[in-house]
């Protein structure tokens, strides 16, 4: 059996708010384990070192946007079953999954070891951090608009139908051949977020193994996301699968299509997650060269200089309010922490993964 281990985030902090993916990430399983309870009574431990025992099965990994080297969930590809914090998961219950299972870990949380001036001190703190996510988002939002101002130069030097015929082309290059008698259904989801630390993505891991990648260049506004929007759409009327990855700035926006059956990723390859191709089979698409009028850079070089400083020092405000956020959460954290008893938590990782050895040894697996 040909063992993988893939990487995404399904929730971002981002220009429009906090933004969830988990509906059509989770869509179709046929059990979801829902562990509930508040931060810092085991939750992203216990899916952690589930992920970690499951070495010889395909485990899709789905981590946080405030702490990326933690899981918020994983979904085990082959039994068809995800775990996943309840804290998080906003939109689960309406993923058609055929069972969902609740397991509360504030049955770890001895609520007594809380002492009054405790639970004064996590609600002022609760208070802070929704005022700290309010001035993320908040600060992101502005930077849109003016990450907008810098795509009006662009969008106002663009040939529109050289732009439109670069996307029939794809489509008739990528799908000729592979297409199917039922249109499919999309599935969304984040390859990076915005993090305490600045952006991070996982594009090499998700494109490691597949045959040819597209690197989209150009500036902001030559069409690039429009170009992958099309090609989404096209690939869903034509019945070919398609994994539609939103920007984790502005998930209006769409920033990559991996193609699973075709062996092939089409992606945004432009700052904050800039690539180069490095191996046969990448390849590079320039919408600035192919779509925008030349010389454009040259002539608004002093605007685009301004708006880009504004828009980075923007950028840079927002990173520093969700790092205030991560650090207010941390401390919260810390009081359920101390107030948690882990002998219970282990007893509840033993349990799930009673449940999941079972489901392992009652399902057929390909080899």
């Amino acid at each position: 059996m040909a063992v993988k281990s893939s990487h995404y985030f399904a929730h971002g902090n981002t220009a429009r708010g906090a933004h969830f993916l988990y509906k059509s990430a989770f869509e179709g399983l046929n059990k979801i384990f829902v562990l509930t309870g508040p931060q810092g009574t085991g939750k992203s431990t216990v899916i952690q070192s589930l992920a970690d025992s499951l070495l010889n099965m395909d485990v899709q990994h789905f981590h946080s946007p405030l702490r990326s080297d933690e899981l918020d969930g994983i979904i085990l590809t082959e039994l068809k079953v995800g775990i996943v914090d309840g804290r998080v998961c906003t939109g689960i219950s309406d993923s058609g999954a055929g069972e969902i299972v609740y397991i509360g870990f504030k049955e770890a949380f001895d609520n007594s070891l809380l002492l009054p001036e405790h639970i004064l001190t996590i609600e002022d703190l609760r208070g802070q951090l929704e005022s700290a996510y309010s001035k993320t988002y908040e600060t992101f939002a502005a930077a849109l608009q003016i990450h907008d101002e810098w795509e009006k130069y662009y969008i106002e030097n663009m040939d529109f139908s050289k732009a439109d015929q670069i996307a029939q082309d794809l489509i008739e290059e990528l799908y000729a051949g592979h297409e199917g008698d039922t249109p499919t259904t999309p599935r969304h989801l984040f390859f990076g977020a915005a993090t305490p630390k600045g952006a991070y993505d996982f594009i090499q891991r998700l494109t490691a193994e597949l045959e040819r990648r597209i690197f989209i260049k150009g500036r902001a506004g030559s069409g690039k996301s429009t170009l992958l929007k099309k090609l989404a759409s096209a690939a869903e009327q034509n019945g070919i699968e398609v994994q539609v990855f939103h920007c984790g700035f502005d998930p209006n926006s769409l920033d990559m299509l991996i193609f699973p059956k075709l062996g092939t990723a089409i992606f945004d390859s432009t700052a904050p997650h800039e690539y180069f191709p490095d191996r046969d089979g990448d390849e590079i698409l320039d919408m600035y060269d192919l779509a925008i009028t030349p010389g454009t850079d040259e002539a608004y070089a002093a605007e685009i200089a301004g708006i880009k400083a504004r828009y980075s020092a923007k950028m840079k405000e927002a990173t520093s309010h969700l790092a205030e956020a991560e650090t207010i959460d941390s401390q919260i954290k810390a009081y359920y922490v101390a107030a948690t008893d882990f002998s219970v938590v282990e007893k509840l990782q033993l349990q799930l993964q009673s449940e999941l050895n079972e489901l392992i040894s009652s399902t057929p697996l390909s080899k």
